[in-house]
């Protein structure tokens, strides 16, 4: 789905604007899951110790599955997930700042998982840099921008 792009228009999205798409798309796909596994995580409700179990042992793989797929899927499709699009932004190419291809949103959102599992590092990369680039950007060759 290739998208002409005004080049005139596009100033970068600010760091807020990322993390509050974040933050929805977070509660998005734990919503999924939740809905996915939810007699699991019932039927290991009982104590707070098999319920935590359960997150670290079995939840785990699936969650991160689902995210490399919801963002790749939406970023791929639109340049856009559910929680840029709420917020209004959009991910691009970095080199012709134009729609993302689907390798690149592949990269992105395995960029975005490496991140998240070392304590938001590849996030924190995004406020010292004149791009505003995560690490997942970095790896998708890619900038987010007002939409």
């Amino acid at each position: 789905m290739q998208e002409q792009i005004d080049i005139s228009k596009l100033q970068l999205a600010s760091m807020r604007s990322r993390a509050f798409a974040f933050v929805i798309d977070d509660i998005i796909v734990t919503l999924l899951i939740m809905f996915a596994y939810w007699d699991t995580i019932v039927a290991a409700s009982n104590s707070s110790e098999e319920l935590i179990y359960l997150m670290q042992t079995k939840l785990v793989v699936p969650l991160m599955f689902l995210k490399v797929i919801y963002h790749t899927f939406f970023v791929w499709y639109s340049g856009q997930t559910i929680g840029k699009r709420v917020v209004k932004i959009r991910v691009i190419d970095a080199d012709n700042w134009g729609s993302v291809n689907f390798i690149q949103a592949l990269l992105r959102s395995f960029g975005r998982v490496v991140s998240e599992m070392f304590f938001y590092i590849g996030f924190l990369i995004g406020f010292f840099n004149d791009g505003r680039k995560t690490f997942h950007d970095f790896t998708g060759k890619t900038l987010v921008v007002n939409a």
